[in-house]
């Protein structure tokens, strides 16, 4: 049985897609210079890599170094609006995560900038009690794969496993020699992986 369960956020815990366009939408409207459209297709497709790299792919009107200052701004506020006004769990995420938390270590580890995370906790505050520990590129300056490697070390992890809904996740995942759990009902394609669920629910009997 696995000893800890490593969950990505996005497109695997909650989909804030919705939130976040509205939120980097009110922040470019200050800047006429920018103008490349924001959708929340266009965010789908980007969620779950480094900060820096969706900057410069969403925001091509300008020079990439503005475009890593835009998006920084962006996700200050995104992080205030979430704290606020959440955003959808997946169905069925909450009893999974109580359930799963009984005999298990949860860990969100997240392509996330400082703070975002903790948002969601303040948006969800009945949900943190649950989580043992969380990291981002935004706290520790490293990539998924080490992040991973990270929390499996600082928590004495013997048997993990990483739930996520991109090939990057599963790239991170095999990087930092930890299986792989593809969520399909996410954002992502993935071809390669150790197992999959379509909904949360299945992830109950899948760790067992």
């Amino acid at each position: 049985m696995y000893d800890g369960i490593i969950f990505d956020m996005d497109g695997t815990i909650w989909d804030s897609t919705e939130e976040v366009t509205k939120s980097w939408k009110e922040v470019v409207s200050k800047y006429p210079e920018v103008t490349d459209e924001i959708t929340e297709d266009k965010l789908k497709g980007l969620f779950g890599l480094l900060l820096d790299d969706i900057a410069v792919r969403l925001f091509k009107s300008v020079p990439p170094e503005r475009a890593c200052e835009i998006i920084r701004e962006c996700c200050d506020y995104e992080n205030e609006y979430l704290v606020k006004h959440g955003a959808r769990l997946f169905p069925g995420m909450e009893k999974v995560i109580e359930e799963l938390s009984k005999n298990h270590k949860l860990i969100i580890v997240s392509n996330c900038q400082s703070g975002y995370i903790e948002a969601f906790f303040k948006a969800y505050p009945h949900l943190e009690k649950y989580f043992t520990d969380y990291e981002c590129p935004g706290k520790s300056g490293l990539a998924k794969a080490e992040n991973i490697r990270l929390v499996v070390e600082r928590n004495n992890l013997k048997n993990p496993v990483y739930v996520g809904d991109t090939a990057g996740d599963a790239a991170s995942s095999k990087k930092a020699g930890v299986p792989f759990i593809y969520a399909r009902y996410g954002f992502g394609q993935v071809d390669e992986y150790d197992d999959v669920i379509d909904t949360p629910m299945e992830l109950i009997d899948k760790v067992k």
